[in-house]
């Protein structure tokens, strides 16, 4: 089996790369960057949305797994005091692989150049570049509303417990093929009304943003914010392709709710253990 590691890059985080590296080439792993069949993600979470990004040209071919080492580690099945565990796991077991939905954005252009498609592990946002963003929603052909506002974020199941849960949105289990739009700062009164709450569509439902009072947009795809200048239309959809994670053990998605924002708060390890393993 073929592997590759990403880190945080932080002291700790690196110290657990070089020592996973060395003890799985010890058991004849393939360290191959380009194609791994597997990849580590060693940190928090913005360093497993970076593995995402990096290959999510291969997501059919190339699963992940977490280490978690940072502040939150939603998408983490492991700590570092199990990097043994873990080590035996990947050299020795089959994996089981639990696919979750992404979320597709493309970006289309007023001269009608080239369109941009993203894919997104946890969300987009769609901004304007000055003052509130004047935004007509269409939902499956069909106008729902002009949003006024600071902005709108299209969010996944799994990206649901991120930036869409400061929201105010919903936390949605990750096997519901949907995505979710959550307000930012709408503005409501006798004269300007949007619906206020937060709408999860369907896979087979897509949502349509036209703008209306400016075309120069900040596009932010989880952790990447771009300018688009001139844009005629964002869409967005649940995405043909799926995110797969390498599972060895059991950890439903509610366990990770709990853990993660209302569990004990508790260091799972000491920083100084893992140059004594």
């Amino acid at each position: 089996m073929k592997f590759a590691i990403t880190s945080r890059g932080d002291q700790t985080s690196n110290a657990l790369k070089m020592k996973m590296k060395n003890y799985l080439l010890d058991f004849n792993l393939i360290f191959d960057e380009k194609e791994p069949d597997i990849v580590i993600s060693i940190g928090g979470d913005g360093t497993f949305l970076y593995a995402f990004h990096q290959y999510q040209h291969r997501l059919d071919k190339t699963a992940f797994v977490g280490v978690h080492t940072g502040h939150l580690g939603f998408y983490a099945d492991w700590v570092p005091s199990e990097i043994e565990k873990l080590v035996i796991e990947l050299a020795r077991t089959p994996f089981s692989v639990v696919e979750y939905p992404i979320l597709e954005t493309i970006v289309r252009h007023i001269d009608g150049g080239k369109e941009t498609l993203y894919l997104a592990l946890n969300e987009a946002t769609i901004r304007a570049t000055e003052g509130s963003l004047v935004i007509d929603v269409e939902i499956k052909g069909q106008k729902f509303e002009t949003f006024r506002g600071d902005g709108l974020c299209v969010s996944t199941p799994s990206g649901s417990t991120a930036y869409n849960k400061a929201l105010g949105g919903a936390i949605i289990h990750p096997s519901i093929e949907a995505i979710q739009v959550t307000e930012m700062a709408s503005i409501n009164n006798r004269v300007f009304r949007t619906i206020g709450s937060p709408l999860i569509l369907p896979a087979h439902h897509t949502l349509l943003l036209r703008p209306k009072k400016e075309t120069d947009l900040l596009v932010t795809v989880d952790h990447k914010t771009i300018l688009h200048n001139d844009v005629k239309s964002i869409q967005c959809r649940v995405a043909d392709q799926k995110v797969r994670f390498a599972r060895y053990r059991p950890f439903p998605f509610w366990n990770r709710v709990r853990d993660s924002f209302v569990g004990d708060e508790r260091p799972k390890f000491l920083p100084d253990e893992i140059n004594k393993r």
